[in-house]
């Protein structure tokens, strides 16, 4: 190789490694990662939470501007268990963010994310009672979520793994998508799908051209469609219909429909099922049956009692490991029929008659 060719080859990639160089100090410099950071554990205090990363957030630039969160930590505040553990998470970051200094995260992206049920629900019994009024406004998340190879555990057991997850970004009058797929403890894949328009009209939080899809294995599959609106505390209103589609059983046609309270009456939800062989029809109160769950799982031990409400199920078949029903009725509040009388009624004494007088022949 000539010696002119040698020095304009250690000078061009000299002066790449220089520009590199000052790009990864330039975009450091712009992203600012020790402020998003900081504006991130920020936000987790403000909902009860400690966001801790094992190492501090590097930048990227390519394909597109990006921060990378290493050994990501989420817990309740005080609590020793964590909500979340991650390996790494990626915050996508759109271009504007190099040159106007917003922060504004495109997209979350988290690998090998584990959520533990028990501290999520310890973490979300401890949160104030919601809002009894709708937003004035949809709130506007521009960040998309993308979860890979994530589990859902319940302190050692696993509920879901090999989860993915992809959430769209939410903003009004525009639909939202939700689709989530994973594997269940016995290992069969699970997958939930759901897309709505919220809104506020009226004063009222409107959720319209829900659809959901639901399915467990190639088994059954649930299909709704419908729309929803909430106008405070337990004014709401949901109407979905749709089918039930099981492979053993056939094709049920599905109804939900939640009512809302009322001077004499609670939230009402009711749920019909009408196919071959298996019928129901179900009035549930959905705050008294949280409550009434709840007591399953009391500090004290579970407090057995009869679920809150009304309605009727006939099955013809149930099978449960290795136990089987067949022909089972359930029924429930007002639909259980009043108990016969255990014994009989006394006999009334029948009204005597006067006897005929016998009729006297006559002699021959």
């Amino acid at each position: 190789m000539p010696r002119w060719l040698r020095i304009t080859l250690l000078i061009a990639s000299s002066a790449t490694l220089v520009l590199v160089a000052v790009a990864l100090i330039a975009v450091h410099f712009l992203l600012q990662p020790e402020r998003i950071t900081t504006v991130l554990q920020a936000q987790a205090r403000q909902a009860g939470l400690e966001l801790n990363l094992a190492s501090p957030a590097t930048p990227a630039l390519f394909p597109r501007p990006a921060l990378e969160l290493q050994g990501i930590t989420l817990s309740a505040q005080g609590a020793n268990m964590p909500i979340l553990l991650a390996a790494r998470g990626t915050l996508a970051l759109p271009w504007r963010t190099l040159f106007r200094g917003e922060t504004i995260i495109s997209q979350m992206q988290i690998d090998s994310p584990r959520v533990d049920l028990d501290a999520l629900q310890s973490w979300a019994s401890g949160l104030p009672s919601g809002p009894s009024a709708p937003p004035a406004e949809i709130p506007r998340i521009d960040a998309g979520v993308h979860i890979t190879r994530g589990s859902l555990v319940r302190g050692n057991q696993m509920l879901l793994g090999d989860m993915e997850l992809d959430a769209g970004k939410l903003a009004p009058h525009q639909p939202f998508l939700l689709n989530i797929v994973a594997k269940d403890a016995q290992g069969i894949p699970t997958q939930l799908r759901v897309s709505l328009t919220p809104s506020i009209n009226r004063g009222a939080l409107q959720l319209d051209n829900i659809a959901l899809h639901f399915a467990h294995s190639s088994e059954l599959t649930l299909q709704l469609k419908g729309s929803a609106r909430w106008r405070g505390a337990a004014d709401a209103s949901a109407h979905l219909d749709g089918k039930l589609d099981h492979a053993n059983s056939g094709e049920y046609a599905t109804s939900i429909e939640l009512t809302p309270a009322n001077e004499n009456n609670p939230l009402m939800l009711r749920l019909k099922l009408d196919g071959p062989d298996n019928h129901a029809d179900l009035q549930v109160p959905p705050l008294a049956l949280a409550d009434w769950w709840s007591q399953l799982d009391h500090d004290e031990g579970p407090r057995l009692a009869v679920p809150p409400g009304n309605g009727h199920a006939e099955i013809a078949r149930i099978d449960t490991g290795d136990v089987s029903i067949e022909g089972l009725t359930i029924q429930a509040g007002t639909d259980v029929p009043a108990p016969a009388s255990s014994s009989a009624p006394p006999a009334q004494p029948s009204a005597s008659k006067p006897a005929k007088p016998a009729t006297k022949r006559k002699s021959p």
